[in-house]
């Protein structure tokens, strides 16, 4: 890759067609926080250290979903899509081929 090619957003938009899940885990990771932060000054009697806990629990939470259900697709596509795509090529390459041979 040359130095122009290695930017930042480039990077990152690469990443982000490669695995889609990571940004969004990361847009709900950042939308819970700035939600709880917004929500800080009413938090009634709850302790400071319990709201920011809960805060980072939830949005971990949020994160570690989204990468498994990005993990859980992609296996789907790459051991039930992928090999059904190449049976389903193979069995048109042995359809061409069939006809090719009767006639010799």
């Amino acid at each position: 890759m040359s130095a122009l090619e290695y930017d930042g957003g480039s990077k990152f938009m690469r990443k982000a067609k490669e695995n889609p899940f990571v940004p969004i885990g990361m847009a709900g990771f950042f939308t819970i926080v700035g939600y709880r932060l917004f929500r800080l000054k009413s938090r009634g009697d709850m302790k400071m250290s319990v709201h920011l806990i809960h805060m980072r629990v939830m949005a971990q939470g949020f994160v570690v979903g989204a990468i498994t259900v990005g993990v859980i697709y992609s296996m789907y596509k790459d051991y039930i899509v992928k090999p059904r795509e190449e049976l389903k090529a193979l069995q048109q390459e042995t359809k061409q081929r069939t006809p090719q041979m009767n006639m010799d």
